[in-house]
């Protein structure tokens, strides 16, 4: 087997189109992200990824069939003038070593570059280590010109966020996406990093629909986002706990059955 391969199941041509990806990560936030968008613009699925990088691992169903664990192509076209063609990168992990990352990426971008990718938004989420209640959505771009714009849609360019730098495939398809020279832009949404966020990866659609033109319903994701409120707030109890609350351990024993 090949260290990543990359089968394609339908081929696609797709005018000047635009690549979203959106992996899991902190808080799920990309992976939800990209899950939802799938869902509620009817993407098309027309390729699937398996790696040696991925973890030697396959998935059982209920009903006892198994899937071995990938990465998704899938598509979507521009309902209108003011919208582009969209091509969406989801799936089960990231790389899980650096090798991994750098050579998924490349190869995702490659076939991206092939089909007339000239524009990158990374989807992802940003730990405060803290609950956040109304995430903000946090940027980092290829170019000052991009930041600006980003700006004027409510996205937030902090001198210390992230500290650190991107680390993971939300921001290789950043850099090495500029080896071939495409632009982009990683949105990060505010999350606790303690579960699974719905908030965060709805606070980032919401930006990328107004960036991309994309009318999307929340309605579901709004849901989520109460139940995970519900929980949230049992956290809250227990990290102030009184007579008879629940302890922090009971409360993140809670919280690990989330997603």
């Amino acid at each position: 087997m090949e260290d990543v391969l990359i089968r394609i199941t339908e081929q696609v041509k797709l005018q000047d189109p635009v690549l979203i990806e959106g992996l899991p990560g902190v808080g799920n936030v990309g992976k939800l992200a990209i899950d939802y968008l799938k869902e509620k613009l009817n993407a098309t699925s027309f390729g699937w990824i398996h790696s040696k990088f991925f973890p030697p691992q396959v998935y059982v169903s209920e009903e006892g069939l198994i899937r071995l664990v990938s990465n998704d192509l899938s598509y979507v076209r521009a309902a209108g003038p003011a919208q582009r063609d969209l091509i969406l990168l989801g799936g089960d992990y990231q790389g899980i070593t650096p090798e991994g990352q750098y050579e998924l990426t490349d190869r995702v971008l490659a076939l991206a570059s092939q089909m007339g990718v000239r524009e990158v938004y990374t989807l992802a989420g940003f730990a405060q280590g803290h609950l956040v209640e109304g995430p903000r959505v946090l940027g980092a771009a290829t170019s000052e010109a991009r930041v600006e714009a980003m700006k004027k849609f409510g996205v937030v360019f902090s001198r210390t966020d992230p500290g650190g730098g991107l680390i993971g495939a939300s921001g290789l398809f950043l850099g090495l996406g500029r080896v071939y020279g495409m632009e982009g832009v990683c949105l990060m949404g505010e999350t606790s990093g303690y579960f699974v966020d719905p908030r965060s990866a709805e606070a980032v659609l919401r930006v990328l629909s107004k960036v991309l033109n994309l009318t999307i319903d929340f309605t579901e994701l709004e849901h989520k986002a109460k139940e995970i409120d519900r929980i949230a707030q049992k956290f809250r109890e227990a990290e102030t706990p009184t007579r008879g609350a629940e302890t922090p351990a009971q409360a993140r024993e809670d919280l690990g059955y989330i997603g």
